[in-house]
């Protein structure tokens, strides 16, 4: 690596020397002139990194082209380390949306206040319940959800209570709630799977953000057009009964009489 670092030190003294002499980066094209200044950064990171003996550093370059992606530690078994944007989306009755789209790793406990200020917003009132993870179960955010009458999901703080039965229910309250959050992992997997968000071709972010954004406003749009054709289909169905009834009363009626028959008589 240092020897590495050397060739590229060397190469960027050569092109100083020429800029000293009197030539101008000006002729170069806008990616050129990007990617020499990434490599100058690059050189720069990766000298503090050999020589401090650490292995992390503020916005690290990992790519010449995709200078906006970080490094993500997981902490996952398959990939401890994830390239690409970070995301924090939330589903309300089956629709997902899109909230915050950041190429630097953040804390998603960060986003609950927002999201539940945003629902507000756009329907009038708070949500009944928020079905979150255990990194948005924090104490700011339990005062938040108390203040506002909303129920957080989790376990609650203290000692469980001695009766069995208040017990028991909390925790099968507990697994719904963890049934319905479910949901949000649904959608990361269908999306990956189906809408390509795992396949994110974009170089520039602009161009990924776009490309993201346009994955969940697909989702939707497809969520909205089952529910167009289930509701088509409903009102098929019944406009079919109606005209049914309408052009065979006599054995409508004979149906409706035999049914009645079939009911046991108690004295």
């Amino acid at each position: 690596v240092r020897r590495q670092l050397d060739y590229l030190q060397r190469n960027l003294e050569a092109i100083d020397a020429l800029i000293a002499d009197g030539a101008s980066l000006s002729a170069l094209r806008k990616h050129w002139w990007q990617k020499l200044l990434a490599c100058s950064e690059l050189h720069r990171q990766q000298t503090i990194l050999l020589n401090s003996k650490t292995r992390s550093i503020p916005d690290r370059l990992v790519n010449l082209v995709q200078r906006q992606v970080r490094p993500i530690v997981r902490g996952k078994a398959r990939s401890a380390v994830e390239f690409g944007a970070k995301i924090s989306i939330s589903v309300s009755n089956g629709f997902a949306f899109l909230h915050r789209l950041s190429w630097d790793a953040y804390n998603e406990g960060e986003d609950l206040i927002a999201q539940a200020e945003k629902y507000k917003q756009d329907n009038g009132c708070y949500p009944e319940r928020i079905c979150a993870d255990r990194i948005y179960i924090n104490a700011k955010n339990r005062h938040y959800c108390t203040k506002n009458g909303i129920r957080l999901s989790g376990k609650r703080l203290g000692r469980p209570p001695k009766d069995p039965e208040i017990n028991a229910a909390h925790k099968q309250q507990l697994s719904a709630d963890q049934r319905r959050r479910n949901e949000v992992e649904g959608v990361f997997g269908s999306g990956k799977r189906k809408y390509s968000l795992k396949l994110i071709m974009a170089r520039l972010a602009h161009g990924a953000a776009t490309s993201i954004s346009m994955s969940f406003l697909v989702m939707c749009a497809e969520k909205i057009l089952r529910l167009l054709r289930l509701f088509f289909v409903l009102f098929l169905a019944c406009l079919c009964r109606l005209l049914r009834l309408h052009t065979s009363p006599a054995k409508a009626w004979t149906i409706t009489d035999e049914r009645w028959s079939d009911w046991p008589v108690t004295a």
